[in-house]
């Protein structure tokens, strides 16, 4: 299952987001915000963070206008790797070589279209596991 969740600024691309899940049969657990009414980003980023660390939910994505304070805030989770992407091919990479977890997204800086391309491939890239790739994860994942 895959958790999302967003603030006011990233509202519109989460509907959107959903609706591409929906279409694809990908489960998915909404962790809010629910309207564009002005709200706190930090909230719904360590929600989705939580969820993942949790194991309730394999990966997350999180939405702000910028993709940055939902990004931070979803980091602070022990366990959570977020990964900012604006490309497909940020969102591969950080998947093979930093097996990244959750996915964050700026609603005001990449568009539906894109959006979806970079979340079709965040989902379908798989961690490299080669060994260097491992040996850096553990090193993100110390205390």
């Amino acid at each position: 299952m895959l958790a999302i969740g967003s603030d006011h600024g990233g509202y519109a691309l989460k509907e959107r987001i959903m609706e591409y899940l929906k279409q694809n049969n990908i489960e998915y657990k909404d962790f809010g915000c629910y309207s564009k009414q002005s709200c706190d980003y930090p909230v719904f980023g360590k929600a989705v963070a939580k969820a993942v660390a949790d194991g309730e939910c394999e990966k997350g994505i999180v939405i702000c206008t910028t993709g940055i304070g939902i990004s931070i805030a979803a980091n602070k989770v022990k366990g959570i790797r977020c990964a900012l992407c604006s490309d497909p091919y940020s969102a591969k990479m950080t998947r093979l070589h930093n097996d990244a977890n959750v996915l964050a997204l700026g609603g005001e800086i990449v568009g539906g279209n894109l959006a979806i391309e970079i979340v079709s491939t965040f989902l379908n890239t798989e961690f490299s596991a080669e060994e260097k790739h491992q040996r850096r994860v553990n090193l993100l994942n110390e205390e």
